[in-house]
């Protein structure tokens, strides 16, 4: 059985974590599988976007197998975290918009892998948490890094250094998701949000995307410049002409993507 479900429809990648008895823990061979798709997916033109979940309503990443990682020899150790963080940065990388669908725990690289993506939705039984700390070590693929920037310093040094574990609610509120409903309306949600990325030009949202995440980490100057480099090359699209006249005739634009 695949540790990864990989359904296209609409343009949307649905990509399911499938290890539910495992609560979709990362294993090796799901870390070097997330790896290749992200690669496939983001050289894909096909693909507007990606919608990330794991299988069942208990997990969506109980984070890495420990029970696994409790057989990693020692000198093992280091390449077995690459193996974590390479996934996960691969993940990020993914030059199309990415939707976490969390729709239970998300745990140490759980969680990692779904401040990875763009945008976070959470059903009610969500739950959220770094807690390397409380086993003797730390978060170590981007944890440190991307949860600071997505809901500040104080916020995550709370979260990391006491190993808080957070409902939905909370992770609402801290602006870790962006909507929290039903487990049964799930779907329906995240159905919405896809439908209003339809709307936008596949070429231009992959660029507003790039200039946001190079420009967060330069100073104003050159996120500026960033910016207007990534800018132009939305300039000289057809669906740039195409939403052009699409205003023009008072009518839905079609976009390709070219």
């Amino acid at each position: 059985m695949s540790n990864l479900l990989v359904e296209m429809k609409n343009g949307v990648a649905h990509v399911t974590l499938n290890r539910p008895a495992a609560r979709n823990a990362l294993s090796k061979a799901t870390n070097e599988e997330l790896t290749e798709l992200a690669a496939k997916l983001g050289g894909n033109q096909e693909v507007r976007a990606v919608a990330l979940r794991g299988a069942g309503d208990k997990s969506f990443c109980a984070g890495a197998d420990l029970k696994e990682r409790k057989g990693v020899a020692p000198e093992e150790t280091g390449p077995y975290v690459d193996a974590i963080s390479g996934a996960i940065n691969a993940w990020a990388r993914i030059p199309q918009p990415t939707i976490a669908v969390v729709n239970g725990f998300a745990f140490g690289g759980g969680m990692e892998l779904a401040i990875a993506c763009d945008l976070r939705i959470a059903s009610e039984n969500a739950q959220f948490g770094l807690t390397e700390v409380r086993l003797g070590i730390m978060p170590g693929a981007g944890g440190t890094q991307r949860l600071p920037r997505l809901i500040g310093v104080a916020n995550a040094k709370e979260l990391i250094l006491l190993g808080s574990r957070i409902d939905a609610a909370r992770a609402l509120r801290l602006g870790l998701v962006l909507d929290v409903v039903p487990y049964a309306e799930l779907d329906a949600r995240v159905g919405a949000m896809l439908s209003d990325l339809a709307l936008c030009a596949p070429r231009s949202t992959c660029m507003a995307k790039r200039a946001i995440d190079r420009g967060i980490e330069v100073g104003i100057d050159e996120g500026l410049r960033i910016e207007r480099d990534c800018y132009e090359v939305t300039l000289f699209t057809e669906d740039r002409n195409e939403g052009l006249r699409a205003f023009a005739e008072k009518r839905p634009p079609k976009y390709t993507g070219r």
